[in-house]
């Protein structure tokens, strides 16, 4: 008997410890309202915020590519792409980023940067910024978030529509609880010694997978 609780304490700790995606992709291969990526974290502020992250889709209609929640608000960091714009929600307040370039069957880079104090958001697409806009300011992220890949949260963990979830392939997910400067945002679009997510980290990732999404090597991406 203690053997076995023994081997169940180490199959649990494995399944709990960070995973180096490196050269890796998550694939999101069909329209649910169900499957999708949770990523797990112990951080319950954020004042600041970046995410970054490379994608891949063909399909042309509405989707979320980054989804956080929390307790109190529905979206608490929200990235979505709609026709050739981009919003990024924060605190339930949004903006759009206007006349992209956003090309199906094509990888994509997306940084996308917060901060609570003025209420900034910016937009890089493939290395390039966009213009600042205000998107809600003098209130920090908190509470206990939900992190999520491949849907778009209308309640806390849940509330998921087919018709605005993912269908492709993400990779290189990393996610700061600061404002990344403009350099180490260059950095991580060429993938020059950048320094990693201290909330998400693409090298040391921890998640839980929900549905029909697989890890696969990544293909020739950029």
């Amino acid at each position: 008997m203690e053997k076995l609780v023994l081997l169940m304490l180490m199959f649990a700790t494995c399944y709990a410890a960070p995973k180096d995606l490196s050269g890796k992709v998550f694939v999101f291969p069909k329209e649910t309202n169900s499957d999708r990526v949770q990523l797990l974290t112990s951080k319950t502020e954020f004042s600041s915020v970046t995410v970054c992250l490379k994608y891949l889709t063909d399909i042309t209609r509405n989707f979320g590519l980054f989804s956080m929640s929390t307790p109190g608000h529905d979206n608490d960091f929200l990235l979505f792409k709609k026709e050739d714009k981009m919003s990024i929600h924060a605190r339930d307040g949004s903006t759009e980023f206007l006349s992209l370039s956003l090309p199906p069957n094509t990888w994509h880079t997306v940084c996308s940067t917060w901060n609570s104090d003025n209420g900034l958001g910016q937009l890089w697409l493939n290395g390039k910024p966009g213009i600042k806009r205000f998107v809600h300011s003098g209130q920090a992220i908190t509470g206990s978030p939900i992190a999520i890949l491949g849907q778009e949260q209308d309640t806390y963990g849940g509330g998921f529509d087919a018709t605005q979830s993912f269908l492709g392939m993400i990779s290189e997910l990393h996610m700061w609880d600061y404002v990344l400067s403009a350099a180490e945002i260059k950095r991580y679009v060429n993938d020059e010694n950048f320094t990693v997510g201290n909330v998400f980290n693409w090298r040391a990732l921890e998640y839980e997978l929900h549905g029909k999404v697989m890890v696969d090597d990544a293909p020739e991406m950029w």
